[in-house]
C-alpha cells in the first residue's frame, strides 16, 4: 500500500511535534510501519492523506457512535460557530447538556463540564479527597484514568501494590498515594481497605477499555460499591469510554451499579474534546464556587461541544439504536469467531455491546496479566493485513475498537471477510 504522502507528513510532523504525533498510539509504534494521516472521515469509513479508503473501527476512540460527519452533530455545530466559538461566560447550552446526562444517570444529580477525560478523572480525585478527607486512592491496573501524576503508576506483581511511577516526571510521594488492584479481584481490593485506614476512592472503569476490552466479572462491581460504602470512601466510575456507548445510562445502568461520582468524556462532545464529571449532590456542591475545592478552565462548556453533545444525546435519547448496536457487534464477533474456529488460530474475541477487542490469547482475558498473554506480533501482523484490505483497527493489541451506528450489515461481512484473508496472509 503506497503512503508516501502519509509518510511526508509523518517526517514533517516529526520535525515540529515530538514523536511526530499529538497522543502516543497514534504513531503506529506498537504495530510498525507509518502512521496514516486522515484527511477526512464518511459514515462507517475515513480517507487517508494518500487517497486509500478504510472502514473505520477506532471511531475517534469512541466518540462517534453514529459514525463520521453525522449530519445532526455537523449542523449543530455550524449553528453554534456562526454565534460564536467561544464567551468565557456562561450560556444555556451547558445547562441542556447537564439536563440530559442527569436525566439519563440518576447517581449523577449535579455535573461539572472540562475539556478531557483526564481533566474529568483529576478533578473527581481531588474532589473525592477533599470530601472523604483522606489521600489514598485505589485504582486497578490496566485501567487508563487520565495522564495526571497520581494515575500513572503501574502495578508490580502481588495483589496489592503501592503506586509506583510508570513515567518519568512523576514524584514518587504523589504515586505513593495511589495503591493498584488487579482488575476483577475483589479480594484484593479488600485487602487494599484492610491494608489501608486512609482510602478516599476507588476509581474504575466499569469495562475496561485501555488493556483491551475487559468486561466486569459477575460480582466485582457489586463488591467495589459494597467495600467503598462499608469503610466510608467513594466509589467513581470514569465512565468517559462506556458513558452512552455500552447503553444510554452508561455501564452504571447496563450493570445496575450506582457510583458517588462519574467521569465522562467521549460521545457527550460528539467527537469535539470534552469531558465532565458530575455525582451526588452532596459532594458536588463542595466545588468552587458552591464550597472550596477548586476548579476552573477557560474554554470548559464551550458552546460548540456543548451543542455538539446535545445533537448527539438527543439523538440516542429514546430510540432503538442501543439494539442495533447490539445486532452489529453480535453479528461481528459470530462471524470473527467462527473464521478463528475454521482456522484454529489462538486468538478471542471480547466484546460488550458495540466495544470489542480480538485478542490473540486462547486463554480467557480478565485483567491486565491475562491480557498481556496476548501474542502482540500476531496482532501487528493481522492489523497491517486488514489495512492492506480496507479496515481499519487500533494500532494497538491493547486498544478498544468501536462499532457505529453508520457500521452496515455489508461492512461487518466485509469485515469478515477480510479478517479470513489476513489470517490466511498472516499464517502463510
Amino acid at each position: 500500500m503506497n503512503v508516501k504522502r502519509s509518510q511526508a507528513l509523518y517526517e514533517a510532523a516529526s520535525r515540529v511535534i515530538p514523536g511526530g504525533v499529538n497522543s502516543p498510539v497514534r504513531a503506529f509504534r506498537s504495530v510498525g510501519g507509518t502512521p496514516l494521516f486522515i484527511a477526512r472521515g464518511e459514515g462507517s469509513r475515513i480517507f487517508d492523506a494518500d487517497g486509500h479508503e478504510f472502514i473505520d473501527y477506532v471511531g475517534s476512540w469512541g466518540p462517534l457512535i453514529f459514525g463520521h460527519a453525522f449530519p445532526p452533530v455537523v449542523a449543530a455545530i455550524e449553528r453554534a460557530a456562526r454565534m460564536g466559538t467561544s464567551f468565557g461566560a456562561s450560556t444555556a447550552l451547558e445547562i441542556e447538556l447537564a439536563e440530559l446526562i442527569v436525566e439519563a444517570m440518576p447517581s449523577v444529580e449535579q455535573v461539572r463540564f472540562v475539556n478531557s477525560g483526564t481533566e474529568a478523572c483529576m478533578s473527581a480525585l481531588r474532589l473525592a479527597r477533599a470530601f472523604t478527607r483522606r489521600d489514598k486512592i485505589v485504582k486497578c491496573s490496566g485501567c487508563y484514568h487520565g495522564h495526571a501524576d497520581s494515575m500513572l503508576v503501574s502495578a508490580g506483581s502481588g495483589a496489592l501494590t503501592l503506586g509506583v511511577p510508570d513515567s518519568p516526571g512523576v514524584p514518587a510521594a504523589v504515586a505513593a498515594d495511589t495503591i493498584v488492584v488487579p482488575y476483577n479481584h475483589p479480594i484484593a481490593l479488600e485487602k487494599a481497605f484492610d491494608d489501608a485506614e486512609d482510602i478516599a476512592a476507588v476509581i474504575v472503569e466499569p469495562v475496561a477499555g485501555n488493556m483491551g476490552v475487559v468486561a466486569p466479572l459477575p460480582g466485582f462491581l457489586g463488591a467495589a460499591r459494597d467495600l467503598t460504602t462499608r469503610h466510608g470512601a467513594l466509589l467513581i466510575f470514569d465512565e468517559v469510554m462506556t458513558g452512552f456507548r455500552v447503553g444510554y445510562g452508561g455501564a452504571q445502568a447496563r450493570y445496575d451499579i450506582q457510583p458517588d461520582l462519574t467521569c465522562l468524556g467521549k460521545i457527550i462532545g460528539g467527537g469535539l474534546p470534552v469531558g465532565a464529571f458530575g455525582g451526588r449532590a452532596d459532594i458536588m456542591q463542595h466545588l468552587a464556587p458552591a464550597g472550596d475545592v477548586y476548579q476552573a478552565g477557560t474554554l470548559s462548556g464551550n458552546p460548540l461541544a456543548m451543542s455538539a453533545g446535545i445533537a448527539q444525546l438527543r439523538a440516542l435519547k429514546g430510540s432503538d439504536v442501543y439494539d442495533r448496536l447490539e445486532s452489529s457487534g453480535v453479528a461481528l464477533e459470530a462471524g470473527l469467531t467462527r473464521t478463528l474456529s475454521e482456522r484454529g488460530v489462538a486468538a478471542r474475541i471480547a466484546r460488550v455491546g458495540s466495544m470489542w477487542t480480538l485478542f490473540f490469547t486462547r486463554d480467557p482475558v480478565v485483567d491486565l496479566d491475562s491480557a498481556k498473554l496476548s501474542d502482540t506480533a500476531a496482532y501487528a501482523r493481522f492489523f497491517h493485513a486488514m489495512l492492506e484490505r480496507g479496515i481499519y483497527l487500533p494500532p494497538s493489541q491493547f486498544e478498544a475498537a468501536f462499532i457505529s451506528l453508520a457500521h452496515s450489515k455489508a461492512d461487518i461481512e466485509q469485515t469478515v471477510a477480510a479478517a479470513r484473508e489476513s489470517l490466511d496472509a498472516a499464517a502463510a
